[in-house]
């Protein structure tokens, strides 16, 4: 839009002939000739002196100078606020209505552009309701809250200003008042004048007008959680610290409350209700029962009057993690994979290590000192009757019982296991001696019986993983995995690929094997190598072999022996990552992914889904290749959701996608009241009801005069202009100024020839 061409004298100015300082000693000079000259009442002085300023004013040019320029228009800036909080209620309807009747009546007004931005999540990809917003039109939104006095920022710093002030008429931003970015309230302002930051583009005369779609200031109550620890000790309890705050209530008024009830609710068990003050951090306890993740929903009743419960109601998620894992490991004769035991324990920094190796048995008779074989005696009823219990694995490698340990102390061992406890064997020659384990009260929870005649096997072989350990966590996808044997002849016969070969194994008897066993990798002639079994509440691990070590050698490209070892010990400390049978849940981006896990072949499983509001829905997971069964579902309700198959159950958590956005949901004028104040502006209620809004009408204002009132909003008329051309006229032209001059001197000649 353009405005009309005008010209005007702008100013008298002067271009001097002669330099400044000689122009004025000629002043001087003259001035003194015309002063005696008038002392001395001689005739023609003042028309001498008349002359003489005539001269002095042409030496000095002047000059009328005349301006030709065009007015600019002026833009009003509209931003919408379309962030999540504006979901509540009527509001994101209200903030349309009112955006469509701003831009309707700005288009009337002549010289004024319209410029529209949408702030926030909720704006659509391009425009509102069909009005152009330019190029900066979509702020993009960010996980800290509404960034509203950001994108007003940036979209007037694309707006160019003109000569005689900026062209930004305004700003109205519809919005709840709820915005992220906005400056803190100074405490040194003064109550009265103008004194906030320049705003927007650093023109301190653009008015901001807060337009609210509410009826008045709201009240919300909302639940915080202060601090959260990220982990818990198994068997200890986690404090979390929370604050219940009753915003926009003021104390003792209609709706305020001393206390709220607080309810918490761990993994969906029944919940637990305490009665908290508002306004003041909370500690609460929660024990750590389990490893691995638990999920706590918070929530607080409601406020009598309040605009939302959405942000009643908090997740937190705490891992269990043991602590200082105890771990004891009793070895038989020196032997290789000793070595291999203590630094695999060893550099987990989270396990306690109590290591004894029997360098001689008691039937053994040489000279050798005692106090040369051992530091210490073999400390035997403290280990396995005083503090047996205290051990969460008990590991027993090559280990030969010829009158070491006392029959009892071995019933305490298998105790120990049916109890919960973990025992890991490794075996070799010394399992079919004379003091072989399996002949002990511990052949009651093994898994496995290997036969005295043929039952130690010595001839080069690769360990083979069995069909059930490449689905087991313990050895699925483990480094250097052979391929599936080729059931043709003479497949996987040189064992020259996969794993490194091995030159010792036992072969157990398959008739005498526990019928809960999981043989997950075999040895020479198919036979079981690696058994795992279950016995009451605790869990045991057989390997048939002394040579896993063998791996560590790098024997024929070696194996993944570390990693097996740890997956062995961690699967007998019962770590939940490596459960045969698993349901796990996970939600993201609004959607909720169910998959079960089974060593068992992968088929269609029905599982039940129950949102955070008790409903229930049938899901069908269905088997992947990897040997899992899935299913996806939208998910968008906030809180715990919970995946059961009647058997096992699994949680996962919907969290808000900007939790500050939700934290505070009240319409209110008091977070941009001194941004606004600072401009001159002001802030308006809109109403709650679509069809009743008490909409503001635009009024043009000059400087000076006050940006609002009643009914109305003002749109600052700064008098951009651009100039279009520059003329500049000689006042005293050199042919009528020496004509004048000479008959301004024949006159004073002769007036003083007649005196």
């Amino acid at each position: 839009m353009s405005g009309a061409r005008l010209s005007h004298l702008a100013s008298l100015q002067f271009q001097p002939l002669l330099p400044v300082w000689l122009l004025w000693l000629l002043g001087l000079a003259c001035a003194a000739a015309t002063l005696l000259a008038l002392l001395r009442r001689a005739g023609g002085a003042w028309w001498r002196g008349l002359a003489f300023a005539l001269l002095l004013l042409w030496l000095g040019g002047p000059l009328l100078m005349r301006q030709d320029w065009r007015a600019l228009p002026q833009t009003l800036l509209v931003a919408v606020d379309c962030s999540g909080s504006m979901g509540g209620g009527d509001r994101a309807a209200i903030a349309s209505r009112t955006a469509a009747a701003i831009e309707a009546e700005a288009r009337r007004i002549p010289g004024l552009g319209l410029r529209v931005i949408t702030v926030g999540s909720g704006a659509p990809d391009g425009d509102l309701d069909g009005r152009d917003t330019g190029p900066d039109g979509i702020a993009p939104p960010a996980e800290g809250g509404t960034r509203l006095v950001g994108a007003i920022e940036r979209a007037a710093a694309g707006i160019p200003a003109g000569e005689g002030g900026g062209r930004i008429a305004a700003v109205v931003a519809i919005t709840d008042g709820q915005a992220s970015d906005a400056p803190l309230p100074s405490p040194t302002r003064p109550p009265a004048g103008r004194t906030g930051p320049a705003f927007p583009s650093g023109n301190p005369d653009t008015p901001l007008h807060v337009l609210i779609p509410a009826a008045g200031e709201q009240t919300d109550r909302r639940l915080r959680v202060l601090q959260a620890p990220p982990f818990g000790i198994v068997g200890h309890d986690a404090t979390l610290r929370v604050q219940v705050d009753d915003l926009g209530a003021a104390p003792g008024a209609p709706g305020a409350a001393a206390t709220a009830t607080l309810t918490l609710r761990r993994d969906g068990d029944a919940p637990i209700a305490r009665e908290v003050a508002v306004g003041q951090p909370q500690d609460i306890t929660v024990p750590v029962t389990r490893p691995g993740p638990m999920l706590l929903a918070l929530s607080v009743s409601t406020l009598p009057g309040e605009v939302s419960t959405l942000n009643n109601q908090a997740i937190v998620q705490i891992n269990g993690v043991r602590d200082r894992l105890r771990v004891l490991l009793v070895s038989g004769a020196p032997n290789q994979g000793e070595r291999v035991w203590r630094r695999l324990l060893k550099a987990d920094p989270s396990v306690d290590l109590v290591h004894f190796t029997i360098l001689r048995p008691p039937d053994k008779d040489d000279t050798t000192p005692l106090n040369e074989l051992a530091l210490i005696a073999f400390p035997v009823r403290e280990l396995f009757q005083e503090k047996i219990d205290q051990f969460d694995l008990i590991i027993l490698d090559g280990f030969e019982n010829r009158g070491i340990l006392p029959m009892a102390y071995l019933r305490n061992i298998a105790d120990f296991v049916r109890a919960g406890g973990g025992l890991l064997v490794t075996a070799g020659p010394e399992f079919i001696g004379p003091g072989s384990l399996q002949n002990t009260p511990l052949g009651d929870i093994l898994p496995e019986h290997v036969p005295e005649e043929g039952g130690l096997v010595e001839q080069r072989y690769q360990p083979m993983p069995t069909a059930l350990g490449r689905r087991h966590p313990v050895t699925d996808d483990l480094p250097q995995m052979p391929p599936a044997p080729d059931p043709g002849p003479g497949a996987d016969a040189r064992g020259d690929h996969g794993w490194g070969p091995w030159y010792r194994a036992l072969a157990a008897d398959p008739a005498e094997a526990a019928g809960t066993a999981q043989v997950l990798m075999t040895g020479p002639g198919q036979a079981p190598l690696l058994v795992l079994d279950r016995v009451e509440q605790g869990r045991v691990a057989l390997l048939l072999s002394d040579q896993i070590w063998m791996w560590s050698r790098g024997e024929g490209g070696g194996g993944p022996q570390a990693e097996l070892l740890r997956r062995l010990a961690h699967w007998l400390m019962k770590e939940p990552d490596l459960e045969e049978e698993q349901l796990s849940a996970r939600i993201a981006g609004g959607r909720l992914t169910a998959t079960r896990r089974s060593v068992a072949s992968a088929a269609a499983t029905r599982v039940t889904v129950i949102a955070p509001d008790g409903t229930r829905s049938p899901l069908d997971l269905r088997p992947r290749p990897d040997g899992t069964a899935a299913a996806v579902l939208p998910a968008a309700a906030i809180g715990i959701w919970e995946v059961t198959d009647g058997h096992q159950r699994a949680f996962a958590a919907a969290r808000p996608a900007d939790p500050l956005e939700l934290s505070d949901l009240r319409a209110t004028a008091t977070v941009l009241a001194g941004l606004v104040h600072g401009t001159g502006g002001s802030v308006g209620w809109l109403g709650d009801d679509p069809e009743r809004l008490a909409i503001p009408a635009l009024r043009l204002v000059g400087a000076g005069e006050p940006a609002s009132g009643p009914g109305w909003i003002g749109l600052r008329r700064h008098g951009a202009h651009l100039v279009t051309g520059l003329k500049a006229t000689a006042l005293l032209p050199a042919w009528a100024v020496l004509p004048l001059s000479l008959l301004l001197l024949m006159l004073a000649w002769w007036r003083e020839g007649r005196g």
